[in-house]
């Protein structure tokens, strides 16, 4: 079985507060990215492996051990439900970067339980799914629907919204920089957002640049400046919302769907991608 595990983005991401667990509550809208994705090819193994699993991984390197890929992770989790569980042989192609706040290896986790679900006649609800696959990650859940979503709570709380931005053309750019999660949370200031996002989002998206705001921003842009710099330059180019995707590097453009999307020039270290949403 094949699938192309897409990636998404955040449309805005407030930090409320502080949690007595020493999480942060946040505020924040997944939304996917179909054109940007990986691929994923599960078949069953017709030798034996000591591990139930033997793992080609192709594209992007990942700097980690199999056993800690969010695809083992995902495959082992479904394994220790389902003791009989056939041996698998998974070809990971990743094409979306990692460390850019896209959730690419969420989704790849998320669907390889999607795939072994229905390759092996698992019978596993969507909401089973759900809870199984959010003990990899907060917003591995997401990808089993693949909807937009308003995420609270940790970004584990999902409510579904309805959202389209259909026609627009995107542009993510990530530069050669990694955000670590440590890095990114260190000088936050959490406050709860005076407008919702759920509200600014009913609104023309030519009103949310300066009212639709990523608070890791605030804590990210004077440590990495070239960060800031291609949001920047997204503006420069025409977009009508740019914004850094989540925690990590990544930041994308929203442009009109009646322009050509502009030339960047950049150097061969950085990543992008341009399509329609």
């Amino acid at each position: 079985m094949i699938a192309f595990p897409n990636c998404k983005i955040n449309l805005g991401l407030n930090i409320v507060n502080r949690r007595s667990d020493g999480y942060h509550n946040l505020e924040t809208v997944f939304y996917p990215i179909t054109g940007l994705h990986d691929a994923l090819e599960i078949t069953t193994s017709n030798t034996y492996s000591v591990k139930g699993y033997t793992l080609h991984q192709h594209g992007n390197a990942l700097n980690c051990d199999p056993e800690k890929n969010l695809v083992v992770k995902a495959y082992l989790l479904l394994k220790e439900s389902f003791n009989n569980l056939p041996s698998i042989d998974i070809h990971l192609i990743k094409h979306t970067p990692s460390g850019a706040g896209l959730g690419g290896g969420s989704a790849d986790a998320a669907f390889t339980i999607k795939m072994l679900n229905k390759m092996f006649a698992l019978n596993l609800s969507i909401e089973q799914q759900e809870r199984l696959v959010a003990k990899l990650g907060a917003d591995c859940p997401f990808f089993i629907q693949n909807n937009p979503i308003f995420a609270t709570g940790i970004g584990n709380v999902f409510t579904p919204i309805h959202l389209s931005l259909k026609d627009y053309q995107i542009l993510i750019v990530k530069p050669p920089v990694f955000v670590s999660t440590k890095e990114a949370f260190a000088h936050i200031h959490p406050q709860r957002p005076t407008e919702p996002i759920t509200s600014i989002l009913q609104d023309p998206i030519t009103e949310w640049r300066y009212r639709l705001v990523n608070d890791f921003e605030m804590s990210i842009f004077p440590k990495h400046p070239e960060i800031q710099a291609i949001k920047e330059l997204l503006y420069e180019k025409g977009a009508e919302y740019a914004s850094m995707s989540g925690s990590g590097s990544s930041v994308f453009g929203i442009f009109s769907p009646n322009i050509n999307l502009p030339q960047l020039e950049l150097s061969n270290d950085y990543f992008c991608f341009c399509g329609r949403l």
